[in-house]
């Protein structure tokens, strides 16, 4: 074939679309049709309560549109010392959680208590707190460490048995004077027979004995009758009670400690005129507990839980930030001199502030609505004295208050405050962008 038989043929025409594209209008419509549902719930559930709460909190106690009081529902919130309570707590919240949860999540935390909810985590912490050593798990730690530094008495509860015996510097003291060659008898009742130190045997009244002064204490109490003060079978001495042998003038000379049967003796006693009792550290109270719920403390323990909370979701969070940075910069600050905590503070530290920026404002936010863990975990007697301002919101306006004035004020002045952080938080993302 030669090159003059070739002819050039014309392309190919694209093939037409199936179908005319759709207009302006067409996508206006199509776009309506799946907004339309997230726009009517977000009207309903969220900017129509918005705007009926800011508008109720002008208007009084009961009622819609009724009697205008204008700010007074917003001056309460401030001359009132419930509310004043309210708001300060909530600045110990917001500058405590925060930082506390950042930092600990930075560290280290456990990740199991992210998926509990605050709910149950105010039922569980409330046993922990209990004061009673024998329920509370925190106060039963505070009792083995206390007992270990100073050990109760062998007879905490333990009462005097006959008139004889006189309260004296927390123990007992005889009245009847001593001289050499004397006998006292120190008897002791409201002794439970559990509460009876093991290896006590039959008590037995002492001989007296020249240049020494005898005695015994005992359980001053015989089952089917008995005469006080006297030492009769059946009765128990006590071991281990530390006794004190005092001069006239009141000094402890000499202490000693009771046998099985309760006796003791001092000896080498010149003369002169004593007195004998029982030592204070024979009635010294195991540790009573402390009362992580009462009036002091129930703002911490609130603030302890909530952070147990609130660690675990730090903690994945800059977890995964710390995943994402770049090694090569940590291994440069290492080559270039710096050790660990020079590597962690002027790089690590900086490269997770945003990660750290989502964890704090976060917290923020959540500490100025935070409700459910005051609800479930501060008893009724102390929830004033651990009120926040969502706590108080749900008091004054459904918890029988019915002040729907002043509950309305509330949540304005919660929107409010939430609102330059979340300002924050979106100029924040926009950098990021």
């Amino acid at each position: 074939m030669s090159a003059a038989g070739i002819s050039a043929e014309p392309p190919v025409g694209a093939a037409p679309p199936p179908g005319a594209p759709p207009g302006r209008l067409g996508r206006y419509l199509t776009a309506g049709v799946f907004l339309t549902p997230a726009l009517v719930m977000l009207g309903v559930w969220m900017v129509y309560p918005a705007v009926y709460t800011i508008v109720r909190s002008f208007f009084g106690q009961t009622g819609f549109l009724g009697t205008w009081v204008g700010i007074d529902n917003y001056k309460t919130l401030f001359t009132s010392s419930y509310f004043v309570t309210a708001i300060k707590n909530n600045a110990i919240w917001v500058a405590v959680v925060p930082a506390f949860v950042a930092a600990l999540g930075l560290v280290s935390a456990v990740f199991l208590p992210m998926a509990i909810s605050a709910f149950a985590t105010g039922v569980t912490w409330r046993i922990l707190y209990d004061q009673d050593p024998n329920l509370g798990a925190i106060n039963a730690l505070g009792r083995v460490v206390s007992d270990a530094v100073t050990p109760p008495g062998v007879l905490p509860n333990a009462l005097p048995s006959t008139p004889a015996l006189q309260p004296h510097g927390g123990g007992l003291l005889l009245k009847t004077p001593l001289h050499p060659g004397g006998v006292a008898l120190l008897g002791l009742t409201g002794i439970a027979p559990q509460d009876m130190p093991k290896g006590s045997t039959q008590a037995v009244r002492p001989a007296p004995k020249a240049g020494q002064i005898d005695g015994v204490v005992w359980r001053d109490f015989k089952p089917g009758g008995g005469k006080p003060g006297v030492v009769e079978k059946g009765e128990l001495g006590v071991p281990g009670v530390t006794v004190e042998l005092r001069s006239s003038s009141g000094k402890v000379v000499q202490s000693a400690k009771t046998d099985a049967n309760g006796t003791f003796d001092f000896t080498n006693v010149s003369a002169g005129t004593y007195r004998a009792g029982v030592g204070a550290s024979t009635f010294a109270k195991s540790f009573g507990g402390y009362s992580w719920l009462g009036t002091r403390l129930i703002t911490p323990s609130l603030l302890i839980a909530y952070i147990w909370i609130w660690a675990g979701f730090a903690m994945v969070v800059i977890a995964a930030g710390l995943s994402a940075m770049p090694r090569d910069v940590l291994e440069a600050a290492r080559t270039d001199g710096a050790n660990e905590w020079q590597v962690f503070r002027r790089v690590t530290v900086p490269l997770l502030a945003p990660v750290l920026s989502v964890v704090f404002i976060t917290m923020v936010i959540n500490v100025l609505k935070v409700f459910d863990i005051v609800f479930a975990l501060a008893p009724e007697s102390t929830q004033q004295n651990a009120n926040v301002l969502a706590f108080a919101m749900w008091q004054t306006a459904f918890a029988g208050g019915g002040n729907f004035g002043v509950g309305s004020a509330i949540a304005v002045f919660i929107f409010l405050l939430v609102i330059p952080v979340l300002a924050l938080n979106v100029r924040r993302f926009k950098r990021e962008i």
